[in-house]
C-alpha cells in the first residue's frame, strides 16, 4: 500500500506539474523558445527525468524495508514495491493526463505507450531491490546509496534536459550540485563508520 500511494502521487503530481508548465510556456514567442524559463518548468523537468523515477523506486524499496530484515526477504520486498510504485506512477500519471485531456476516463491506459508499463517492471524490480540494500552497512549499502545521485549526474551528461540551453543549463546545475553533495555526505559517512568499526575491533583485540 505504501508502494502504490508514494507512487501515485508523485506520478499526479508529475504530471500536474508539467500541465502547469505547459500553460505557462509561450511556445509562439521566440525568445522564450532560445531562452525564456520559469521555476515551474525546472520543476516538470526535474521530476520527469529518468533519475527521479528511478529514484522512486530505490526510495520506495528503502521505505518497505527493515534494517534487521533478512536480506532475501528484504530485497523481494524492495523489488516488488519498486516495481508497483512505478506501476502506480505511471498509472496515476495516466489517469491525470486523460482527465487534463477531457477524455473518456475508462482510456486512461491508452494514454501512455506499452513500453513505459513494462519498463516499469523491468527497471522498477532491480531498482527496488537497490533500496532495498540501503540500509546495510557494508560496501553494498554504500553503493546502493550512491546509485541515484551517480545516475542523475551521468543523465545529465548522457541526456541533457530541457528545451533550450538555459533550461538545460539551470537543470544541470541544481542536479549536479545536489548530486555532488549526496555523493559527500554518503562517502563520509562511510568512511566514519568504517573508522569507528576498525577502531572498535583495534580495541577488541588481545
Amino acid at each position: 500500500m505504501s508502494a502504490l500511494a508514494v507512487g501515485a502521487g508523485f506520478g499526479a503530481a508529475t504530471s500536474l506539474v508539467n500541465a502547469i508548465s505547459h500553460s505557462y510556456a509561450d511556445l509562439g514567442s521566440r525568445a522564450h523558445t532560445t531562452s525564456g524559463w520559469s521555476v515551474v518548468e525546472i520543476m516538470s523537468v526535474l521530476l520527469d527525468s529518468g533519475w527521479a523515477w528511478a529514484g522512486l523506486a530505490v526510495a520506495t524499496g528503502w521505505l518497505v524495508t527493515h534494517a534487521g530484515e533478512g536480506r532475501p526477504a528484504a530485497l523481494a520486498r524492495g523489488g516488488a514495491a519498486g516495481a508497483l510504485a512505478l506501476l502506480a506512477a505511471t498509472a496515476a500519471y495516466s489517469i491525470v493526463d486523460t482527465i487534463r485531456s477531457d477524455g473518456p476516463l475508462s482510456s486512461w491506459y491508452e494514454s501512455e505507450p506499452l513500453i513505459w508499463w513494462v519498463t516499469s517492471v523491468i527497471f522498477g524490480a532491480p531498482l527496488g531491490a537497490v533500496g532495498a540494500c540501503v540500509k546495510y552497512p557494508e560496501v553494498i549499502g554504500f553503493l546502493a546509496r550512491l546509485t541515484v545521485p551517480v545516475g542523475a549526474a551521468v543523465q545529465m551528461i548522457v541526456l541533457p534536459p530541457g528545451r533550450n540551453e538555459v533550461v538545460a543549463t539551470i537543470v544541470k546545475t541544481i542536479v549536479w550540485t545536489a548530486a555532488a553533495a549526496a555523493i559527500g555526505f554518503v562517502i563520509v559517512c562511510f568512511l566514519s563508520v568504517e573508522r569507528r568499526r576498525h577502531s572498535l575491533t583495534a580495541a577488541e583485540s588481545p
